[in-house]
């Protein structure tokens, strides 16, 4: 028999992955924010580690009950984005369809943890995914629809196919976009009927692999990975940078490498949201910049992602990667290179 995701402290506790003795001070985590580590996560833990980056992003911690002022429930703005039900439309030329919002795992710096899980926003019911399509077809200026959630690869091949199917005929849809940890989490859901649902219309379908630590890349899931890029399938990364995660340029550079391998072109690194009871995740902007300038000249081009902010509100993503020219103040500009030395650009004299 197939071995069951953990869901609740008591599964934890038997996985040894948390002391019996830790139950009174995470319950009052777990009653709030959702809960699930499936069995591909806990065998990436390290039970005798207790630094383990795995751990770290999946097991509850007491800190989540600490929620600083500036922390807010929906972090990034989407309900004030929210013309329907399901829809975010915070971009001209795309939007959201959160057609579910479960996961099959939940990670605990989840900058909509607050809508997640069993206690969460739930699955779009019929009318309502009836009038997010509509409104997707009545807006001729949307060429990309992306499916998040929730994660939409924990829906069943047959109801992808129907969302493909009826994307098939908004002829303004061009891109469909699926944003998913299940190749890593649970590689094994990444079979030939998922493919080929995705493939049930002509869009041109776009995949982005959530994952933050170069472990998740096991075996089985650049395997699963490969099935996809087999398949027609692009593939693309998202990222967030977390303290006691990835951040340190080497872990940085390997988890980039591993996507490269893996066909993952490196997309986004996200600083973390100001998702409630996640602080203790988040590094500062400066020190987000300084991680980045490393990977500069140390790993390839092909394995730079670009470093973003969403800004609070629903005001959208920004490039926050520190710059590497400055104004000379004599109609000249000056260069850092990836050493951090500087150079003047036109250089001077001969």
């Amino acid at each position: 028999m197939a071995a069951a995701t953990l869901a609740t402290l008591t599964a934890l506790t038997q996985a040894g992955l948390v002391p019996e003795a830790d139950h009174a001070a995470l319950a009052p985590v777990t009653a709030r924010y959702a809960l699930a580590v499936s069995p591909d996560i806990a065998a990436l833990i390290d039970p005798a580690d207790p630094k383990d980056p795995i751990a770290r992003q999946f097991i509850p911690q007491a800190a989540e009950l600490d929620t600083l002022p500036e922390e807010r429930a929906d972090p990034i703005g989407d309900h004030a984005h929210s013309p329907v039900e399901g829809i975010v439309h915070r971009y001209p030329d795309r939007v959201l369809l959160k057609a579910v919002h479960v996961c099959p795992v939940y990670c605990r710096f989840c900058f909509r943890r607050e809508m997640v899980g069993p206690g969460g926003e739930g699955t779009l019911s019929g009318a309502a995914l009836e009038a997010a399509f509509a409104y997707i077809a009545d807006h001729t200026e949307i060429w990309e629809v992306i499916l998040t959630g929730g994660d939409p690869f924990v829906l069943s091949p047959r109801r992808l196919a129907d969302l493909m199917r009826r994307l098939a005929v908004i002829e303004h849809v061009k891109i469909v976009r699926f944003h998913t940890r299940v190749p890593v989490v649970e590689p094994a859901r990444i079979d030939a009927a998922l493919i080929a649902a995705l493939k049930e219309s002509d869009k041109t379908v776009y995949v982005a692999l959530h994952a933050n630590h170069p472990r998740e890349l096991t075996p089985q899931a650049r395997a699963a990975l490969a099935r996809l890029a087999e398949g027609g399938v692009t593939l693309v990364s998202q990222s967030v940078l977390l303290k006691g995660v990835n951040d340190d340029p080497e872990v940085l550079a390997a988890l980039m490498r591993a996507f490269v391998e893996a066909r993952v072109t490196p997309y986004y690194l996200h600083h973390p949201d100001l998702a409630p009871g996640t602080s203790h995740f988040r590094l500062t902007i400066e020190e987000g910049q300084a991680l980045v300038a490393a990977l500069r000249g140390r790993i390839s081009g092909l394995c730079q992602p670009t470093y973003v902010l969403d800004i609070p509100g629903g005001h959208g993503k920004a490039v926050i990667a520190a710059s590497s020219v400055q104004p000379d103040g004599e109609g000249g500009m000056l260069v850092r290179d990836f050493r951090g030395q500087v150079h003047a650009y036109p250089p001077k004299g001969a």
